[in-house]
């Protein structure tokens, strides 16, 4: 299916993963092995799943790929309202990266319906 690395979403998606990494070391130290862990394994998820499926030989396994990244996204979202709500990290901090998780849910939403029509 080509080179992920090449993939404008794969970019992204490690572009949201290296500054999940940067933000999750804000949090509090009793975090760790909760919400950090949590955080860490969804932000990861997102570019692993894309360049998964950017090696499956069908349209259908690589968008089922580009869902569970899309999925992650979602979770990721999830977790940083949940973080702002709580108050554990300001909103400054955050809007940041929920912008980039959101333009990522767009692009995996049209990269997912490419893949299906």
């Amino acid at each position: 299916m080509g080179n992920f690395k090449t993939l404008i979403i794969w970019q992204k998606g490690m572009d949201i993963w290296m500054e999940c990494q940067k933000l999750s070391k804000s949090l509090p130290k009793e975090e760790k092995f909760g919400l950090v862990s949590q955080i860490n394994r969804a932000s990861a998820s997102i570019p692993a799943n894309i360049a998964e499926g950017s090696s499956r030989k069908s349209k259908k396994d690589h968008a089922r790929f580009i869902q569970i990244a899309l999925g992650s996204s979602f979770e990721l979202e999830t977790f940083f309202i949940g973080i702002t709500k709580l108050g554990l990290l300001n909103s400054e901090k955050v809007d940041g990266i929920l912008e980039m998780i959101v333009d990522e849910q767009k692009m995996l939403s049209s990269f997912l319906r490419k893949l299906n029509s």
